[in-house]
């Protein structure tokens, strides 16, 4: 692991007492953000988004799949990150670290929590057939923040994800004879369409080093922090997901500021969310 410097260090925390950043930011304020569509051509739904230099892939596949005990009416997500040695120094190739399976749980649990996929819709056979949906998140380029910048991915992809009838549907006929149901639902659903969502919850991450805290953090800022947090709300402002970090802690508050930021940069990262894929 790369080790943060001490020069750096010092000279990060004289810039924040001054109440300044090495970019000339403000600590609320967020680097640019870029958001594309459509990046993988083979995939359900796909994105790459750009947070400053930091730049993460996401794409979802959907498959034919038998639904948990507990939810025998209910489609299923899973997600996963990989952290390829491309991106920084500090990653190695291999199994998922503790880093990319944290990644992967915090945007999970976002997604997860503000019940954006209507599971219930994706139900085939109740009890026997569901659709299962598979989020991929790639990092890039690691220049800090993977954590909203891989949320803001995985959501645009869902955003632009079709069920795939027409992969599916040779399947789905062989299947018919075992489970007549079917064919009322290829009836409903001849073609593809729209994966069903609703209103997605925006992550935004606040790292605190010293006494300052600064929202989407940078690299060299994530190397000095002491703490993180990572607050996801949904339109109307009501937390969905929260995920602490790293040993150090916030007081109450700094937690209510925490969280006033992120509704406000959420509200604007929304937007261009919504700008990007039509709605």
């Amino acid at each position: 692991m790369t080790i943060t410097p001490s020069i750096k260090r010092e000279y990060l925390s004289k810039l924040a007492s001054q109440g300044k950043r090495a970019d000339n930011r403000k600590f609320g304020d967020y680097r640019p953000i870029k958001i594309e569509i459509g990046y993988i051509p083979k995939a359900e739904g796909s994105a790459r988004v750009k947070i400053g230099n930091t730049q993460v892939v996401a794409g979802v596949k959907m498959d034919l799949g038998d639904p948990y005990p507990d939810t025998p009416d209910s489609g299923v997500m899973t997600t996963a990150a990989e952290m390829i040695p491309m991106a920084s120094p500090d990653f190695e190739s291999g199994p998922p670290r503790e880093d990319a399976i944290e990644l992967a749980r915090v945007v999970d649990r976002g997604i997860r929590e503000s019940e954006i996929i209507e599971v219930e819709k994706l139900c085939i056979v109740p009890g026997e057939k569901i659709w299962m949906i598979f989020i991929d998140i790639h990092i890039i380029d690691y220049d800090g923040n993977l954590f909203d910048a891989a949320s803001l991915a995985s959501l645009a992809a869902l955003m632009t994800a079709n069920v795939p009838i027409q992969r599916i549907k040779p399947m789905l006929e062989k299947l018919q004879e075992r489970y007549p149901e079917i064919g009322n639902y290829l009836k409903e659903h001849p073609d593809n369409y729209t994966l069903p969502l609703r209103e997605p919850p925006i992550s935004c991450t606040s790292a605190k080093f010293g006494n300052v805290i600064v929202m989407d953090p940078s690299l060299d800022e994530e190397e000095i922090a002491e703490a993180r947090l990572t607050v996801a709300t949904d339109e109307k402002g009501d937390i969905r997901a929260m995920q602490k970090g790293l040993n150090g802690s916030f007081t109450v508050d700094e937690i209510k500021k925490v969280i006033k930021a992120s509704i406000d940069n959420g509200k604007k990262i929304r937007e261009e969310l919504y700008k990007i894929v039509g709605k």
